[in-house]
């Protein structure tokens, strides 16, 4: 019964992990974006930005992933730490996404400071970052063979050009002179 428990609150914390994980990139886009203002409306903009960003981050996200952690590492020790394949598998993908957390840390003190070194494009694309580690885990746990799991990662390559394209396809409309009448 304890494991249900335990299974349960982790799969909350990495819910509001990853809810997170999605919205701070967005964040980074808007701020990126609002650095090439001018004047006062610049100054407002960012100054909102950065608040949100510091709420965000401190107030759900890195709550959330410390405690996805603990519950994560106490459901290995309800299994009595026998990894199969599958999960070790898994593990690499929550290594990675820990990896992915701790790129995001860095671009968050990097505009706190006003370091705005990263476009909004570039932004865009790494807020789909999440997206991917999510699909590859979800998969993983849920089909935990190794033929479905082949299958599963062609279906993420495939997953992963596809919304490249859609990125570049974006910014293409975005950045087209709009027709007028």
């Amino acid at each position: 019964m304890e494991a249900l428990y335990v299974r349960a609150l982790h799969i909350i914390f990495v819910v509001t992990w990853f809810a997170g994980l999605f919205y701070m990139p967005r964040l980074f886009v808007y701020a990126s974006e609002a650095s090439t203002e001018k004047g006062e409306r610049r100054s407002i903009l960012l100054e909102q930005y950065s608040l949100m960003q510091r709420r965000l981050w401190y107030g759900i996200t890195w709550p959330s992933a410390v405690l996805t952690l603990i519950f994560g590492l106490w459901m290995l020790d309800t299994i009595g730490w026998y990894i199969q394949g599958w999960l070790w598998v898994k593990l690499g993908f929550v290594l990675g996404l820990y990896a992915y957390f701790f790129s995001l840390h860095y671009i968050f003190k990097l505009q706190q400071k006003g370091d705005f070194r990263y476009s909004g494009n570039q932004m865009r694309v790494w807020n789909e970052v999440a997206t991917i580690f999510l699909i590859a885990i979800v998969f993983l746990v849920e089909l935990r063979n190794t033929i479905d799991m082949l299958w599963g990662i062609v279906g993420l390559f495939v997953f992963i050009a596809v919304l490249m394209t859609a990125i570049k396809v974006y910014k293409k409309i975005r950045t087209s002179p709009q027709k007028r009448p």
